[in-house]
């Protein structure tokens, strides 16, 4: 039996706006955006009930203050909301300071809901080598954005211990639908047949290696008629295996943290020898 994670990123607008703030004039590219969190979080949550599954929305600030209504059913739905930074900027494009105060403001803005997050996923999955420290500071269970394993392990870090939940560009829709002129996303649309095809092979392989199914999706992208159907296929290929429990993010760290045989690591930062890379 494996554990299998259905994750939901809700960005909405902020990745877009992380670009560059012009953007907010581009109503075309605002819209696309919205289409998240007022049509396709409430198409995916019905999906979620048709099959009693439990799922994990990470929600940035921003889109919070934005779409109360979006997280509000989310929650009365009973799934968990992960902390997913509040503006979605890099912590690769931030200072320490700058890290500090976007992840405190996040915990604010989920606060105004009665949330308290377990977890973190990084924004663009860009974490620095300081992040996974600051998500065990203040007091997160886990962490999802690193991908040097396929399974959970502890994650060593100078402010305690989270549980890391690996994820993989394979297992995120972005890479298969994500399409935008301005700014210049431009993943090809790939048909939803073949991302089925993808995930239910990557499923199947993970079943066989015994690893952590974390799918990542959008709503803005995979709440569209059609790439919901995918994840109604995915699902119910998932439920007729009888080898696949579905579980949210926070139960999966749970159980990891309780499981003796765990693997520990700490990150060791890459220290470069600039006479063999002399480039900045």
């Amino acid at each position: 039996m494996i554990q299998a994670i259905l994750s939901f990123d809700v960005d909405a607008e902020s990745p877009i706006l992380a670009e560059g703030r012009r953007y907010a004039e581009n109503a075309g590219v605002m819209s696309h955006q919205a289409y998240g969190p007022l049509v396709g979080v409430p198409r995916i949550l019905d999906l979620l009930q048709e099959y009693g599954l439990p799922a994990t929305f990470f929600v940035p600030g921003v889109t919070a203050e934005r779409y109360p209504d979006a997280v509000e059913q989310i929650l009365a739905a009973g799934h968990e909301v992960g902390h997913h930074s509040y503006a979605h900027v890099s912590p690769f494009d931030q200072d320490e300071a700058a890290e500090r105060s976007d992840f405190e403001r996040a915990l604010e803005s989920l606060a105004r809901f009665g949330v308290e997050p377990k977890g973190f996923r990084c924004p663009s999955w860009e974490p620095t080598w300081r992040t996974p420290a600051l998500v065990a500071e203040y007091g997160l269970a886990y962490d999802s954005s690193l991908m040097d394993a396929d399974a959970p392990y502890l994650l060593e870090t100078s402010s305690g211990d989270i549980v890391e939940l690996p994820v993989h560009w394979a297992l995120d829709d972005w890479e298969q639908y994500a399409y935008l002129p301005r700014p210049p996303f431009k993943s090809p649309i790939e048909s939803p047949q073949k991302v089925l095809d993808l995930w239910i092979s990557e499923l199947d392989a993970m079943r066989r290696y015994g690893c952590l199914f974390v799918l990542t999706c959008h709503p803005f992208l995979s709440g569209r008629p059609h790439r919901v159907e995918v994840l109604r296929r995915l699902i119910e290929h998932a439920l007729e295996t009888k080898d696949v429990e579905f579980v949210e993010a926070h139960e999966a760290a749970r159980r990891a943290r309780n499981d003796d045989g765990l693997p520990r690591r700490r990150l060791e930062p890459v220290v470069v020898d600039e006479n063999v890379y002399p480039n900045y």
